[in-house]
Order: structure tokens, then sequence, then C-alpha cells
């Protein structure tokens, strides 16, 4: 009896540990489910997009004709003489009247803030008719490749475009080639140490050399040690280093003492004699209404793509200093283009400016008591229109957006839904055909992405 009872409890004893082991890899398998699922939603997702975007891009991309003839652009592509403002006298003009310009080129930056600045060029060249060249089929102009003029959407050699301003890598002999000879050239920066944190945030599922990042403060620890993560050759590697620069269509992994990098701002100078500030919104726009000699209501704006407060990452002044060291070349830009600002600023007079940045915020609230329900941005969730929803980060849904207020008067009614209504939206208004921008948009969809 005890001989079996002692042949019991080995079997029995045997049978636990095989459960055990077997429920050991059970346990696991389940703790890493999600993260397969993601992977292989990624694996997917890069398949399906890189075939579908080398299948689309051959038939949408004009073909490059190597004997095109080279036909000057106008002087000036304005439509019709406008209508002369007056200058008020101030330190930096003694009144008289200036012409308002309508042929505008801006470079558009990434998480700069820089679709509030597109919706007041598109709502300007609509009100007055202007010609925009737009891409073809999507909302930039094939970034990151460098921009061509064959680019844009229905060009011909020797048309006439007012203003261009989607998204692309700035590549200045062929916007010269595009452009009139009177476009005045604009541009906005942001503090490097926040543009990196947003386009990290942003676009961080996008750039594989994130996804080996175990820990939970992924950016902390990436800022820890950068190189041990960073492949200036990899994928989308660009959004975590000197964006900035790269966006005008340089190096940006050049050593930041390199010649270049100061040769390449000086550049910048010539090109661009407005280049605002997302710390200073507002005073940026009035400089800019004042280049362009525009109207207050040329330049009223509401705040779009903004995210929502529990997503904005707080850098600490360790991870800020960090963050600015490993972006020191737009550092770099910053701090000259800073400085150029402020005396921009000293030129049209401090005293001028507050008094016009105040009118400019009032004018602003005005518009968000007519317009907006509630006065404020909602979360995507409680969009109540789709054609006020905004593009969103892959995997989340961060953007915050707006609800039109109902029975709003006839004469606001329409300024009020284009000043909210989000960049894809306005575009297809325009006319742009964004058939792969929306094919993305369906597959993400469909990946529940």
């Amino acid at each position: 009896m005890t001989s079996q009872a002692s042949l019991a409890g080995l079997r029995a004893s045997r049978e636990q540990r095989i459960c055990a082991c077997q429920g050991t890899p059970g346990t696991m398998l389940m703790k890493q489910g999600k993260q397969w699922k993601s992977i292989c939603k990624g694996l997917i997702l890069g398949t399906l997009l890189t075939s579908c975007m080398i299948l689309l891009y051959s038939y949408v991309t004009p073909a490059v004709r190597l004997n095109m003839q080279e036909v000057p652009v106008p002087y000036s592509c304005a439509y019709r003489p406008a209508r002369a403002r007056s200058l008020p006298a101030s330190s930096s003009s003694q009144g008289g009247a200036c012409m308002p310009k309508v042929d505008v080129m801006f470079m558009k930056t990434h998480k700069t803030a820089s679709s509030t600045i597109l919706n007041i060029l598109f709502r300007f060249g609509e009100k007055h008719r202007l010609k925009f060249a737009f891409p073809e089929s999507r909302n930039d102009f094939f970034y990151p490749s460098l921009f061509q003029r064959t680019q844009v959407k229905d060009y011909r050699p020797g048309m006439c475009f007012n203003i261009i301003c989607n998204h692309m890598r700035f590549n200045e002999p062929e916007i010269h080639k595009l452009l009139p000879s009177d476009t005045v050239y604009f541009s906005i920066l942001r503090h490097p140490a926040d543009l990196f944190e947003s386009s990290f945030h942003y676009f961080g599922s996008v750039v594989p050399l994130t996804w080996k990042i175990s820990a939970e403060d992924k950016i902390t620890e990436f800022l820890r040690d950068p190189w041990h993560y960073y492949d200036p050759e990899g994928f989308n590697s660009f959004y975590l280093k000197n964006l900035l620069f790269f966006d005008f269509g340089y190096d940006n992994n050049l050593n930041p003492d390199d010649p270049r990098v100061e040769e390449s701002i000086q550049a910048m100078e010539k090109r661009f004699p407005l280049i605002m500030l997302l710390e200073h919104i507002d005073e940026s726009l009035i400089l800019l209404k004042e280049a362009l000699c525009w109207e207050m209501e040329d330049v009223l704006y509401f705040k779009l793509n903004a995210r929502k407060d529990p997503v904005v990452s707080r850098l600490t002044p360790e991870l800020r200093s960090q963050a600015t060291d490993w972006n020191m070349i737009d550092w770099k830009l910053y701090r000259h283009f800073n400085a150029t600002f402020w005396r921009k600023v000293e030129v049209y007079g401090r005293e001028r400016m507050a008094w016009d940045v105040e009118e400019l915020q009032r004018r602003n609230a005005e518009m968000a008591a007519v317009c907006i329900e509630g006065g404020q941005p909602v979360e995507a969730g409680r969009i109540q229109e789709s054609a006020m929803q905004p593009w969103q980060p892959i995997g989340e849904k961060s953007i915050l957006g707006y609800n039109l207020k109902k029975n709003i008067d006839k004469k606001h009614r329409k300024l009020c839904r284009k000043m909210l209504t989000p960049e894809i939206q306005y575009l297809t208004e325009l006319g742009v055909n964004l058939w792969i921008t929306k094919l993305w948009a369906h597959i993400r969809e469909l990946l529940n992405w």
C-alpha cells in the first residue's frame, strides 16, 4: 500500500510539473499577444503600403521630360491689380500705401502650427481666386523627396501660380522655375526641443528604429543614449534629428560645426525675408500681415491640429537640454532666426506691435464666440461632423478638433466653416484629388490604426 501510494504521489507530482511546464509558455504567449499583434500589423501595413505606393507612384508621377522646354515664368502672376491699402505712420513706415502681395511661397515645416498658417493661405487664395500649386493625388509633394516642379498638379512650363504651401522638402532651383520673381517667401520655426518631442510622439509609429525601445517612457530612454538607437540611414529617421534643417533641403546628419551648416543658414536668410516663430505666433502673423500688405481679417485664425493635454509631454529641464543637444543644427537655425525675428519687431515698433497683437487676439476671441460650440476644441470622439475631423497619428486619436455652432448668422457662417475646416478636407474643397491620401486612410482604418 505504501509503495502504491508513493507511486501515485510521484505520478501526481509529475503531472503537476508537466501541467506547470505546459502552462508557462501559454501564459507567456498571452502576455506577448498584443506585442505580436502590433508587429504583425506593422508587417502587413508595411508590405501593403510599400507595394501600393510603388505601383501608384508609377502611375501618378509625371514622366520626367529631359528635353522639357524652359519657359520663363512672368515677373508677377497677379490676375488683376489689387486695391492699395493705406499704411499707418510708424517707425517702419511714414504712411503711404502698399499693394497686397498675392504671389506667396510658404515653406510648411513639420510640427510648427503650419496647418494653422495653411488655413490662412487657403482662405486668402480662395477669397481672391488665386492659383494654387497643389500636389497631385496627395497632400504633400512626395515628401521626403526633394521638391520637383513636375510634382505640381497639371504643371506645364511657363504656367502662373500664385501660392504654394503644402509640405515639401525645399529645393530652391525647382521652386525658382515655378514661381514668379515677385514671390514672397516665408516659413515658421519652433524650439528644437519642443519640436523633437512633438515629432517623436506623432511620427514614432512610422520610424522603425523606435520599435526596439522597450522602455515605457520611450523618449527618455532614447535621449539617454540616442546613438544606441539612431541610424542615419534608417527608414524615416529624419523625423528624429534636425527635422527643420532636413525640411529645408539640407543634410540633417552633418556635424553641427561643419561650415556647410552656417552657409546653409545664411542662404536661408537671403531666400526667406520672414521666418516666423511658433512661440510668438501672434507677433509672427502681424509681421506677415505687414510683409504681405494684408488686412487684419486675413490673418485671423483658430489653432488647428493641437494635441490634447494628457498626451503633451512636459520635458524636464534635463531632457530638454538633451533634446536640444541632439538637435544642435536645428538649435543653431532657431537661434539665428530668433535674433532676426526680434530685430524685425524692433523695426516694426514694440508699442505698435503690442497694440496690433491685442487687436488680433480680441478679434480671434470674437470669432471663437461666434463660430465654436463651447468655445474650445474637443477630442476626436466628440466631433460631430466628419468634415471637421482632423488627421490623426497612427494608433491613437490625440489631435483635437472643433464643433461648429448651430444657427450661425449668415454674415459669419461661411467664414466660420472655412476657419475650422482641417487641411485634408479643405484641400478636397479646393479641388485636389487626394486619392492616395484617402487610400492610406482606408488602409489604416482596415487595420484599426
